[in-house]
């Protein structure tokens, strides 16, 4: 194994018989990380607020050889509530009885406005979507992981993350804050069998990233496809220990 997992190798059976719920998964990265957790023999929990999207990623996992039939877990987190939390918590216990990966990839950019021009009721969409459902599926999922005997957190993160930048508002904010989360989630469970760390993916062509630069050449992007070892790296086996984190995918 590469001492850096941007370039990390893997067996092809790196993932077989872990349970890995993947949030955001009906395209981008999301979609490509389940599709290649899949093919490592993951069982794959795609989640998203939109049936057809994730029926039709369901279909493609089904479609990789040798992979685990995924499950479907449908939930709009800028509506969700505590019970809508707990409910899928439930439905995930009955099915599978543990959690081995959490893979927190949904996110919504909200608008590139200053701080004097941001919108206080988008600037809440956005910090309850990126960070405080994070943290609400995070806890209701820990009586699960715990269950594990190597349980993975990954939280997105971002450039604009980790050194503020002009217009980046609520968004940058969010990137911020869940370093944070993440951080303190690791050191709450320094001594024990779960990890959590960051992933900032870096220029991918994505959804998000059209909506951020529109005017940018997206043929000179990595596909999401081409920024996943650093994932696989943190799912697996080959990170036990490593924690409290913050990598960079590209």
């Amino acid at each position: 194994m590469s001492s850096d997992p941007r370039s990390y190798t893997y067996p092809a059976d790196l993932l077989r018989d872990r349970i890995v719920l993947i949030t955001g998964a009906s395209d981008g990265i999301g979609r490509a990380l389940a599709l290649l957790s899949a093919s490592l023999g993951a069982q794959v929990i795609l989640h998203g607020r939109s049936v057809s999207k994730l029926e039709k990623v369901y279909d493609e996992v089904e479609a990789v050889e040798g992979a685990p039939r995924p499950s479907i877990a449908v939930m709009d987190l800028a509506s969700a509530n505590s019970e809508s939390y707990t409910t899928l918590a439930q439905s995930i216990e009955q099915e599978f009885g543990r959690l081995d990966g959490l893979v927190h990839n949904a996110g919504i950019l909200g608008e590139r406005y200053s701080i004097e021009q941001y919108d206080a009721v988008l600037w809440q969409r956005v910090m309850h979507v990126n960070v405080t459902s994070a943290f609400a599926l995070t806890q209701v999922f820990l009586p699960l992981l715990h269950e594990s005997d190597d349980a993975s957190v990954i939280f997105t993160s971002s450039g604009v993350g980790r050194t503020g930048k002009a217009f980046w508002g609520a968004y940058a904010v969010s990137k911020f804050a869940t370093e944070g989360l993440s951080q303190v989630l690791a050191d709450e469970h320094r001594h024990g069998d779960l990890r959590s760390n960051c992933i900032n993916p870096g220029p991918t062509r994505t959804k998000m990233r059209l909506e951020a630069y529109p005017a940018e050449d997206r043929n000179t992007l990595k596909g999401p496809e081409d920024v996943l070892a650093t994932y696989i790296f943190l799912l697996g086996p080959d990170s036990k220990g490593v924690t409290g984190q913050s990598f960079d995918a590209q």
